[in-house]
């Protein structure tokens, strides 16, 4: 239940949002439906409110409301899988833009959190804001060894007045589940707790720095992306201190131009980068728009991006980076047959969805773009087109998919923006497929399972103690399953058995492992090696046939 003290706040909200005739959506379908009486209390909208699209009218209305609001508008956009299209489009539109807070409050945050005078911590720190915003704002300063840095600082009282808000959020949330005849299909407590964890998230600035600097790590040695330094000494929950930088915001073509810089090397550059962080690292900038991307002016001959801002990163569950992954290599060889087995198979659909009708439909979506030259189609496009087209079929996808479409967008955008002509698909393809081809080879298994065994080394013995203790468990009639004295006899020789394969193959793993190391980094004159990983292969093979003890 709403508590009372919240009671006038959700009022003025539900008033600002039937000022902007957001209302609309209350009158369709009941969403609000006790609060339809603010009709006869307010003013008829004013004629231009009234004729603008629903997504400008809900667009102006969270402006209204506040910056936490408007950073609430900004996470929406990303969940195009739980709001329409023109409404997600709009919202990608928010400026989080307020007023600064005192230099001098901003001074005192920073010796309170890092427990020194800030004349002791920098050289210089210049207490007007470079920038501000609803979570933080960013002051130039300089470390005590000349180094340039930028210093972002939370604003004072904001966790209180995010925990207010989300309550706020959270009492609408539950009204329109209440109240909404589709709330199972909005999922409105989805929404909500999207908004939450992500505002939670940049409460933190140290997780922004180890974002920042996983991120770093892995393209510490490209000439594609820059990513600064974080000071860690001089960072914590409420103080981020990162190097500074100067580029150019990606989308001012004009500036790049006059800089001498390659947009077309560029724009592939984005496109490979994109494939790589998703494929690759597993670990991907999500919140990839002009602000956040700048060029490095100091590249003309080999451009190289500087990214910003790494509040909202994204990676995906394993087997959902390989499904994905599949999918596109299916995409760019119009399988269409493969992209529906690659669906069924992922478990993103129920598997009664008949595969031929699914193929028949991803057709149907795909097909007419690959009438157009490859330079003119927008994989984004069909993608989304994809996603839309799936959900007629059950379609169920995890949020950090939703993301990635979000990030894809953004990313084939800009890459238009600096090269109208790329071919986005050629530019993609061979870098998917070199990337798939290593993370998925013989010697990155070999590797996973050098990283394992002594994992399942650890594990072996307990095996039998755990699978003792399952049988106990069903012959007192306490388990979920019923067993006679001939079936718990089988399942306990096959214990047995399945210890035995486990142990022996442990054991062969690890001399074959050994074994090839060995040969790999041994003279070339040494013959007998191979004959050795050639026993040990055959006794691993020996060990894993089958016994007749064993059949049930």
């Amino acid at each position: 239940m709403t508590p009372l003290r919240l009671v006038p706040r959700v009022f003025h909200v539900a008033a600002v949002l039937v000022r902007y005739r957001i209302d609309d959506v209350i009158d369709e379908t009941h969403a609000i439906r006790p609060l339809r009486w603010l009709h006869a209390l307010l003013p008829r909208p004013r004629k231009k409110i009234a004729a603008l699209p629903r997504g400008a009218r809900l667009r102006l209305a969270l402006t209204e409301l506040g910056p936490i609001w408007v950073k609430a508008g900004q996470v929406l956009s990303t969940r195009r899988d739980l709001i329409p299209a023109d409404v997600a489009d709009e919202l990608a539109t928010l400026q989080d833009q307020v007023p600064p807070f005192p230099g001098a409050e901003a001074r005192a945050i920073v010796e309170a959190s890092l427990g020194k005078p800030v004349a002791e911590l920098y050289a210089s720190f210049d207490e007007t804001p470079l920038a501000s915003a609803s979570i933080a704002q960013v002051h130039a300063a300089r470390m005590p060894d000349g180094r340039e840095v930028v210093v972002k600082v939370l604003r004072p009282n904001v966790s209180r007045n995010i925990r207010y808000n989300l309550e706020l959020l959270e009492a609408l949330a539950a009204l329109v589940e209440r109240w909404h005849p589709q709330a199972d299909k909005l999922r409105p407590r989805d929404l909500f707790n999207e908004v939450a964890k992500t505002l939670n998230n940049e409460l933190n600035l140290q997780t922004e720095g180890a974002n920042a600097s996983l991120l770093r790590r892995n393209f510490e040695h490209s000439n594609d992306l820059y990513v600064p330094r974080i000071f860690w000494t001089h960072t914590c929950e409420k103080v981020l201190t990162m190097e500074r930088v100067h580029g150019i915001p990606a989308d001012d073509i004009a500036a790049i131009d006059a800089a001498g810089i390659d947009r077309r090397a560029l724009a592939e550059k984005g496109v490979r980068l994109f494939y790589e962080q998703v494929f690759r690292d597993n670990f991907f900038h999500a919140d990839a728009h002009p602000g956040n991307i700048w060029v490095d002016p100091t590249r003309t001959r080999d451009p190289r991006f500087i990214a910003l801002d790494f509040g909202i990163m994204g990676s995906l569950p394993d087997e959902d980076q390989y499904w994905l992954a599949e999918n596109f290599i299916a995409m760019f060889e119009r399988n269409y047959r493969r992209i529906a087995e690659l669906h069924l198979a992922a478990g993103w659909m129920p598997r009664h969805i008949r595969v031929d009708e699914l193929e028949a439909a991803v057709r149907t979506v795909c097909e007419p773009y690959f009438t157009r030259p490859l330079a003119e189609i927008s994989l984004a496009e069909v993608i989304v087109k994809l996603f839309s087209t799936a959900r007629r079929f059950e379609l169920t996808l995890q949020p950090q998919l939703i993301l990635l479409q979000k990030t894809l967008l953004n990313v084939e955008g800009l890459g238009r923006q600096l090269d109208p002509n790329i071919d986005i698909w050629s530019v993609a393809q061979p870098v998917l497929k070199r990337i798939i081809a290593d993370r998925y080879s013989a010697r990155h298994a070999l590797g996973e399972i050098r990283k394992r065994l002594p994992e399942w080394l650890r594990i072996a013995p307990l095996i039998p103690e755990k699978v003792h203790a399952v049988l106990d468990k069903l012959a007192e009639g306490n388990g979920p399953l019923q067993f006679g004295e001939r079936e718990l006899e089988h399942l306990r020789v096959l214990q047995r058995e399945i210890q035995r394969r486990i142990l022996v193959a442990a054991f062969g793993g690890a001399l074959l492992i050994g074994a090839a190391l060995v040969y790999a980094l041994g003279p070339r004159h040494q013959v007998w090696l191979p004959l050795v990983l050639l026993a040990v292969g055959v006794g691993s093979f020996a060990a894993a046939w089958p016994h007749k003890h064993a059949k049930l």
